[in-house]
């Protein structure tokens, strides 16, 4: 059996990620990160997952379980656990890393899986397509570009959802100026229309030299036009 981690083992794997540069640098750790990631997010009290599904549920009035759901950095799949609870059925989920891919299989929520590096890859999927696409803890400095949110919106169909979230935190405070002036540039291209932007004090714990406590975090759902 092995022993329980602390939240500062957790806080020392966390802040080796944010050194990783390259994408394949990326997909390595998160290979490495797979079979412990449940239960270190549980200990960082992560609750993007839950709050992104809650953002979804509010919003999505059509046939839930008739749904089609593109699961975007779909990591182990607790995104598609948190939107079952709330009725959703159809799940088709994209990752780059295979081991979060194989560990999100085992859960039995997804119709279909595949591998893509975000930003890098096309996210191999039909156009038009999704009732609602999610992508949750992926968007954030170092991780996938802001540029990934236009093939976001390319995946949905007219009048489908799209939820992104982002930290808020002051290590991401550019990153997340730079998605919010590109999704507002979208909402002027017509492409789509801002449904609510939410911002959650407690988003997680904060792993950072400089910052203690909980770090913010934003949802943001759209809807296609």
């Amino acid at each position: 059996m092995s022993a329980v981690k602390t939240f500062e083992e957790v806080r020392a794997n966390i802040l080796s990620c944010h050194k990783s540069s390259t994408a394949k640098e990326k997909v390595s750790f998160y290979n490495s990160f797979a079979e412990n990631y449940n239960v270190d997010v549980a200990i960082l009290d992560y609750r993007a997952p839950r709050l992104a599904a809650d953002a979804i549920s509010s919003h999505f009035s059509g046939d839930r379980a008739a749904a089609v759901v593109l699961d975007v950095a779909c990591g182990t799949g607790l995104v598609a656990e948190q939107l079952k609870t709330l009725g959703f059925r159809q799940f088709l989920g994209i990752d780059g890393s295979e081991k979060m891919l194989e560990l999100a299989g085992e859960g039995g929520l997804y119709q279909e899986l595949k591998q893509c590096l975000l930003g890098e890859d096309p996210l191999l999927v039909q156009y038009g397509f999704f009732d609602v696409v999610v992508i949750v803890g992926a968007l954030s400095v170092g991780q996938v570009p802001v540029h990934v949110v236009r093939e976001l919106c390319k995946a949905a169909k007219a009048g489908g959802y799209i939820c992104m979230t982002t930290r808020g935190n002051y290590d991401n405070a550019d990153y997340k100026a730079d998605l919010e002036n590109e999704l507002k540039q979208m909402e002027e291209e017509k492409l789509w229309t801002c449904v609510e932007v939410t911002v959650e004090k407690d988003w997680e714990r904060a792993v950072s030299e400089h910052e203690h406590g909980y770090i913010s975090g934003a949802v943001y759902v759209y809807k296609k036009l």
